[in-house]
């Protein structure tokens, strides 16, 4: 078993709840609009980090982010984005276990043709009244399933 530690929309502020929420990941995947390199080093303390870029990350520490990025582990497939209006695959056809994705803030897991569909929600500034929440993907086998997880702040 894999625990693999899932945040996105940080906007350049990283939480202590959610470094602590993190903490005990074998690996943290951030989908996108990280918002400062600062917010990279400080995740890379914990675990190795896999990052795609947001429609926010711009300027040289944003330039070698790439908009999408595929990561494997026990076996298993995850396609990773910042919007997911911008998808041009079809996952389930692609072998992708899951599609991992951010920009909305909304938190989400649902699985649709039997891939996992997960946005951690923003783990940044609050957005209206949207919760502030980090993920957790469990990769078991060929199965993969995710956890929302909400800071107290």
């Amino acid at each position: 078993m894999t625990v693999l530690g899932v945040i996105s929309d940080t906007h350049g502020l990283l939480r202590p709840e959610a470094i602590a929420a993190l903490r005990g990941c074998v690996h943290i995947l951030h989908a996108g609009d990280v918002g400062s390199a600062a917010v990279l080093e400080e995740l890379r303390k914990i675990a190795p980090v896999t990052v795609v870029r947001g429609n926010v990350d711009s300027g040289a520490w944003a330039q070698e982010i790439p908009p999408s990025e595929v990561v494997e582990f026990e076996g298993v497939s995850i396609y990773m984005l910042h919007i997911l209006a911008e998808l041009d695959l079809k996952p389930e056809a692609a072998g992708f276990a899951a599609v991992l994705y951010g920009h909305s803030h909304k938190p989400a897991s649902e699985v649709r043709n039997g891939v996992l569909f997960f946005n951690p929600g923003s783990a940044g500034p609050r957005r209206f009244k949207l919760p502030v929440t980090v993920g957790r993907l469990v990769v078991e086998g060929q199965r993969v399933s995710g956890e929302i997880v909400g800071l107290e702040v």
